[in-house]
């Protein structure tokens, strides 16, 4: 298992081409990039930036979940075709940073009820086509407010659309009220890689190694799931005061990793 951190937990500190560099600094074994805004969707953005992303493996990109991904869901042709440009480019970009796997939120619902999983797969199953064109390969993740809000969700989107793949959360799985375990059961041999955060005894998210979470528990469940991809620090700008503090919580993980290994 790679250990890794995300740019988006230096979100809104520093910019995605600056958080890298400490990243890459701090001895992370891969990263995965947040894009967040439509001028870092543009190739043009990568392209130019291609330098200080070299040096360490990209195992994946990440867009805004509220930028275009709903749109390329929409019954409009007309406002698909625009979510479908926004996701050309983004894939334009991940091919110009090295990424083979996109963390992909879909459209925004917080519903458990009534999911016509025919009319998702089918624009599930387009989506994977397309990034598939690019040699990207679709990974949708659990969150609480979006597509994947509950387990069972993913089985099902799974049986109709074989591209698919996921993205295991834990911080969602957490705010979806359902136990993790469930998640890595209903995503069991198709999980692409994992985004790591703690919790506190007063449930406040923080860095891995700061809360009360049992992260050698977890690691011993994504094994047994079959799970040996990249597992990467995503936490946000105000879960943490120091980027030190990032270096360490990276240390604590991979630690937990070599011994299981």
């Amino acid at each position: 298992m790679k250990i890794g951190v995300s740019t988006a937990s230096f979100y809104p500190r520093e910019e995605c081409e600056n958080a890298i560099q400490i990243i890459k600094d701090i001895g992370a074994d891969c990263a995965e990039v947040f894009l967040g805004s439509f001028y870092e969707y543009r190739p043009e953005f990568a392209k130019a930036n291609k330098e200080r992303f070299s040096g360490i493996e990209i195992s994946s990109v990440h867009s805004s979940s509220v930028n275009f991904e709903p749109q390329l869901f929409s019954s409009s042709r007309r406002v698909r075709g625009d979510g479908y440009y926004w996701l050309d480019q983004f894939l334009r970009s991940a091919l110009a940073l090295g990424a083979k796997k996109y963390s992909f939120h879909g459209y925004i619902s917080r519903s458990a009820n009534n999911v016509n999983f025919d009319n998702i797969a089918t624009h599930l199953r387009d989506i994977c086509e397309f990034a598939a064109g690019y040699g990207v390969d679709v990974c949708l993740e659990n969150v609480s407010w979006c597509t994947y809000n509950r387990p069972g969700l993913f089985r099902e989107f799974k049986l109709r659309c074989s591209k698919l793949a996921a993205v295991l959360d834990i911080k969602q799985a957490r705010r979806s009220g359902y136990p993790i375990n469930m998640y890595i059961e209903d995503m069991s041999g198709a999980i692409s890689h994992v985004h790591l955060s703690d919790v506190d005894e007063n449930g406040k998210m923080c860095l891995p190694g700061k809360g009360v979470y049992n992260f050698e528990e977890l690691f011993k469940r994504l094994k047994g799931a079959g799970f040996d991809g990249p597992a990467v620090i995503e936490v946000y700008g105000g879960d943490y005061s120091d980027y030190s503090e990032i270096k360490q919580s990276l240390g604590y993980l991979k630690e937990i990793a070599y011994k299981l290994n």
